[in-house]
């Protein structure tokens, strides 16, 4: 298994981003906190600061798994915003690779045509950003190589929809249980 790369700019939400990283990694996955940002230390949206593991430009990310995009603004603005990232993006969505986003950073997708024929959520008023996508009224949607996620409510929602797509349900089913996820 690869590893699943999660994108942070300052302004990220934290529940998103924190519930994801953490899940995945309970789930055995390797998982990378990458900075598309100059700087290593991000600040959420709500002033949490974080460490990433490493800067967009130091990495070439061929054993990526999955690509993970948190919400909150400016940062979802900002990863869209990204030349690399946008890159990396189209390359997996030409692979059929796996690609998740939540809260507001669908737009991202939707921006670079990725959602076009698929079933996708994101938060509220950001719908008009899901440019060809079917946009749905739900926590989750999964359509095809693509996990999009509504907002902080949806965020452990959305971690274990991930951890399905990457390891099962089994896997699933044994973290509901160890951490009291109430279905």
């Amino acid at each position: 298994m690869g590893t699943v790369y999660a994108f942070f700019a300052d302004g990220f939400e934290e529940i998103e981003a924190l519930t994801a990283v953490d899940t995945l990694r309970r789930a055995g996955l390797n998982v990378e906190i990458v900075s598309v940002t100059p700087n290593e230390i991000v600040v959420g949206a709500h002033d949490v600061s974080i460490l990433c593991d490493v800067n967009f430009e130091n990495r070439d990310f061929y054993d990526a798994e999955l690509l993970l995009l948190p919400g909150g603004m400016p940062g979802a603005a900002t990863l869209g915003e990204h030349e690399g990232l946008r890159k990396l993006l189209l390359g997996f969505a030409a692979k059929e690779k796996p690609i998740a986003a939540i809260c507001a950073a669908p737009m991202v997708l939707g921006k670079l045509g990725l959602l076009k024929g698929k079933k996708a959520t994101c938060y509220p008023g950001f719908e008009q950003y899901l440019e060809g996508a079917e946009c749905v009224n739900e926590h989750v949607a999964r359509d095809g190589n693509i996990i999009t996620g509504m907002g902080p409510g949806a965020a452990m929602e959305f971690a274990l929809a991930v951890v399905d797509m990457l390891v099962g349900k089994e896997k699933v089913d044994e973290l509901v249980e160890a951490m009291c996820v109430k279905r």
